[in-house]
Parts: C-alpha cells; sequence; structure tokens
C-alpha cells in the first residue's frame, strides 16, 4: 500500500473511475477545487443502506433462478440458459456490494488485493451483462426472423457464446485488476482510497479517448446491437400479429429486462461519459454550476445502476409465466407449499396451454 500526497494523483483515469470514487465524496470535493463541487449532501450512511438492501435482494433472487433453472430438466430453451448466466453475471456483481457500502461509509481498508480482485469483478460482471443482453437479442432474433435457418444451430451455440462472453469481460476487466491499488493520502489523515492509478505521463486526450472506448464497447455498441435485432424481431412480430400470431407474449419478459437495464445503465453511462468530455476539455468552459450537476448525477446515477442486479429475478416472477410455474413446482418438490396450492396456480394459468407447444423456439423465462 503507498503513501502519498493528494497532489501527485489524477482521480479521472478510467471508465469507472468517478463511479467508484464518487463513493468517497471528500476526494471528490477536494478534486474539484476551485469550484468547490460537493456532493456531500447525500447520506453516506442512507448509499451504505441501499448497497446492503440491494446485496441481499439480490442474492436471494438470482440464486433462485438459477436454482429453477438448474431443476427445468425439460424445455430448457437457450434463451433461459442466456438469462440463467445473467442472473450469475448479476450474483457476482452483487457480491462486490457489501465492500463498496463499507467504502462510501468509510474508506477503503480492505488492501491492494481485494482491491483489484472486486474491481475486476464487478467490471467482469457488468460487460457479462451487457454482452448477454445483446446475445438474446441476436438469439431472439434467429428464433422469431430466421425461424427454420437457425433452429437446428441455435442449441449448440449457446456455450460457444456463453464462453466467449465470460472471456470477453474477463479480459476487458483485466485494465481495472492490473491498475487500481490501494493508496493512503497523507492529505487526509492517511485514509485510503481504492482507484485506479496510471502513470503520470498518460495525458488527457489518451485518457479520454481509453474511456470512450470502454463506452462504447462496454455499452454503445452492444445497445446498438439490441436496438437493430429488436427492430427487425419487432417488426416480424408485428406482421405476425396481423396473421393471427400471438408468439408476441414471448417477448414480454425478454424486452422487460432489456429495457430496466437500459433504464438502469443508460444514465450512468450518459454521466460518465459527459464527465469524460467535462475534464478532457471538450465541452468548453463549464461554470460551477454545471461542474456539480455533473458530480450530483455520477451519485444518483450510479445507486440507480448498482440496483439493477435485483431487478431481474422480480421481473421474471411478475411476467414470466413459465419461471413461475417451475418456480411453484420446486418449491411443491421440496414440501413448502402444498399440492392444492400448485393445482390452483396451474388452473389459474391452463389458458396457456395450447401454446405450450410453440415455446421450444420462443419462449424464455
Amino acid at each position: 500500500m503507498q503513501l502519498v500526497e493528494m497532489q501527485e494523483i489524477d482521480f479521472n483515469d478510467s471508465f469507472y473511475s468517478d463511479i467508484y470514487n464518487s463513493t468517497f465524496p471528500v476526494i471528490y470535493e477536494l478534486n474539484a477545487a476551485p469550484c468547490g463541487v460537493s456532493v456531500l449532501g447525500l447520506s453516506s450512511i442512507g448509499l451504505m443502506v441501499t448497497y446492503i438492501t440491494v446485496f441481499v435482494l439480490s442474492v436471494l433472487g438470482n440464486s433462485v433462478v438459477i436454482y429453477v433453472v438448474c431443476c427445468m430438466a425439460r424445455g430448457r430453451t437457450p434463451t433461459d440458459i442466456y438469462l440463467m448466466h445473467l442472473a450469475m453475471a448479476d450474483l457476482l456483481f452483487s457480491l462486490t456490494l457489501p465492500f463498496w457500502a463499507v467504502y462510501v461509509y468509510s474508506h477503503w481498508i480492505f488492501g491492494t488485493f481485494l482491491c483489484k480482485l472486486l474491481s475486476g469483478l464487478q467490471d467482469a460482471a457488468f460487460y457479462s451483462g451487457v454482452f448477454l443482453l445483446a446475445g438474446i437479442s441476436v438469439d431472439r432474433y434467429l428464433a422469431i426472423v430466421k425461424t427454420t435457418q437457425a433452429l437446428a444451430h441455435r442449441r449448440h451455440m449457446v456455450g460457444i457464446v456463453c464462453g466467449a462472453v465470460w472471456l470477453g469481460a474477463g479480459l476487458l476487466s483485466l485494465p481495472a485488476v492490473l491498475q487500481r491499488e490501494a493508496i493512503q493520502l497523507e492529505d487526509l489523515g492517511d485514509q485510503t482510497i481504492c482507484y485506479e492509478n496510471l502513470t503520470a505521463s498518460s495525458s488527457d486526450q489518451w485518457r479520454v479517448f481509453v474511456r470512450v472506448l470502454r463506452h462504447t464497447l462496454g455499452f454503445f455498441l452492444p445497445l446498438a446491437v439490441m436496438v437493430v435485432c429488436y427492430s427487425c424481431t419487432a417488426a416480424t412480430m408485428f406482421r405476425g400479429m396481423r396473421n393471427g400470431n400471438h408468439k408476441h407474449k414471448a417477448m414480454r419478459v425478454i424486452l422487460a429486462v432489456v429495457l430496466a437495464f437500459v433504464m438502469c445503465w443508460l444514465p450512468c453511462n450518459v454521466s460518465v461519459l459527459v464527465d469524460t468530455l467535462m475534464r478532457g476539455g471538450l465541452l468548453g468552459e463549464e461554470t460551477c454550476e454545471f461542474q456539480n450537476s455533473v458530480s450530483v448525477a455520477l451519485y444518483v446515477t450510479k445507486v440507480i445502476a448498482f440496483t439493477h442486479c435485483a431487478v431481474n429475478p422480480v421481473l421474471y416472477a411478475f411476467i414470466g409465466q413459465k419461471f413461475r410455474n417451475q418456480l411453484l413446482l420446486t418449491l411443491y418438490k421440496h414440501g413448502l407449499i402444498s399440492k392444492r396450492v400448485l393445482a390452483a396456480y396451474r388452473r389459474g394459468s391452463a389458458h396457456s396451454t395450447a401454446s405450450q407447444r410453440s415455446r421450444n423456439t420462443s419462449v424464455s423465462l
């Protein structure tokens, strides 16, 4: 662990630098001089409680999703497998939250090894999540738009795609693992931070380029793939509805998952991108009011983004009929609900029996 003076540090080095360091408001305030930008009005206790709550809900919810999909002896589709891996990514992301909760409330007390490890895990979980969603959009496109041509190959491609996703996410997380470290600051009473420490020779233009590149590869490019694939899929489904085909019900869970991801992570990525351009001097001369607004936006949007890992299981429970049926069946097999409750629920969903035959190609959780 290094002991350095405040002026030797540049806190704006990486794509997630401001997301992580904004959990340490004293640093952010000092770094923002001479404008005196401060986000100290946001409660560190409130953020800590939020992170712990999201952690508990995410671990419970995503563990249930993984277990339910593993219990699907029959009828498990490629999309179900993708969603199981998405739950694994959310679970991995949530496991880092207790450490950041402590960081929010105090300072970094876990040393350089955990600083590197947890930063890498969180980056890998985020990248794998967005890549899996892009892969699901391609899978839905092949299943609905190119039904006959792609059906035979989709099941064989699942393992390859998931493996490539995790490998790519791991590679993209390596910079955080290699560059982040725990640093003690003399100016703050030897308090410790966890941040990405690039060499002083790195130019502002290079840092901006790297961060924009990570934005592009890690969010906006996969988002463009989703938009294109779902636009084509929606057009095909619309034509099918006009012909009396109602397969569109099978897309509700997928679209809800994608919309939840975009709503949670798009504001955060936009905020960090604006901050990147501002600190690179590409937005012209900014006022202190504008800088303060960006600082507050980074805080708020980061909290929204971090809550995403607990959202998907809720969507599956309220929207995914197949997931609810399998969950109830699992609970019944473990003696947690009665046969009467199981039968009552199945009677309530009996209207969907006629469409069950088509679910191998179009349904998800």
